[in-house]
C-alpha cells in the first residue's frame, strides 16, 4: 500500500498560479531534493521534519471532507513521493481538479487521463539551483500548464525573459514572473516587462503573504 509522507493539509486559498484567489485543500509533502537561498517552506524540506504517513484512501477521504473541487500538492517536492501519479489519478477521478506544484528539477509525469495540471518553477541563479532543471520538461508541458520564474533581482529578470523566448513558453502554457517577498520591487518587474514587450507574460504576486504573516503556516 502506498504511504505518502504529509507534513501539512489544509484548507486556504491559492496564493499563486492560475487558480489564485480560489479555495483550494493542500497537501503538503515533506522533502526536497532541491536547497533553494530564498525557499520559504524549508521547514518542511529538512530530513528530520515531521510527517504523518498517510494512504490514498486517507487523503481521498480528507479531499471528500473539505468539500473543496481544487486541491494543490505541494512541498517539499511532491513528484519525489512514490506512486505520486496514482494519488494524482484517484483524487481527479473523485471530480478534484488537481494542481502539482513542481520546482522544476523532476521529470513531469504524462499520460495521465484526468483533470490535471503543473504548475513548475524555473529556478534562477539567485536560488543557486539554476544547474538543477531538468530541460526535458519544456517538452512535455501543455496548455493546462504554468512555468513560474521566481525573480530576487535583475539578472533573474533577464534570465527568465531568456528562457521564456528560447523555448516560446508563451505559445506553450501560462508564464509568470513572481517577485521574492521582501527581496524586489514588484514595480521592478513590470518596468522590465514594458521595456521588453514581455507580451503573454504575467506578473503573480504570493497573495496569502500580503494577507496573513508571510511565515505563517497553514495557509
Amino acid at each position: 500500500m502506498e504511504r505518502f509522507k504529509v507534513a501539512e493539509h489544509f484548507v486556504s486559498i491559492n496564493g499563486e498560479g492560475r487558480k489564485a484567489g480560489e479555495l483550494a485543500l493542500f497537501i503538503r509533502f515533506a522533502g526536497c531534493n532541491l536547497n533553494c537561498s530564498w525557499c520559504d517552506t524549508k521547514w518542511a524540506n529538512r530530513p528530520d521534519v515531521p510527517f504523518t504517513p498517510m494512504d490514498i484512501s486517507q487523503l481521498c477521504r480528507i479531499a471528500q471532507q473539505s468539500d473543496v473541487k481544487n486541491i494543490t500538492l505541494t512541498g517539499g517536492e511532491p513528484l519525489l513521493q512514490e506512486n505520486v501519479t496514482d494519488l494524482i489519478q484517484a483524487l481527479a477521478h473523485l471530480g478534484h481538479s488537481v494542481e502539482i506544484e513542481t520546482n522544476g528539477s523532476v521529470p513531469l509525469p504524462r499520460g495521465l487521463d484526468c483533470d490535471v495540471s503543473f504548475t513548475m518553477d524555473y529556478k534562477l541563479p539567485s536560488s543557486g539551483m539554476q544547474s538543477r532543471m531538468c530541460l526535458d520538461n519544456f517538452a512535455r508541458l501543455t496548455e493546462n500548464d504554468t512555468v513560474k520564474f521566481v525573480c530576487a533581482g535583475q539578472d533573474d529578470i533577464e534570465r527568465a525573459a531568456q528562457v521564456i523566448k528560447q523555448y516560446a513558453l508563451t505559445d506553450i502554457c501560462k508564464v509568470y514572473l513572481s517577485p521574492v517577498f521582501g527581496m524586489i520591487d514588484p514595480k521592478d518587474i513590470v518596468e522590465y516587462m514594458v521595456n521588453n514587450g514581455l507580451n503573454g507574460v504575467r506578473l503573480q504576486l504570493q497573495l496569502h503573504k500580503f494577507i496573513w504573516d508571510p511565515d505563517e503556516r497553514g495557509v
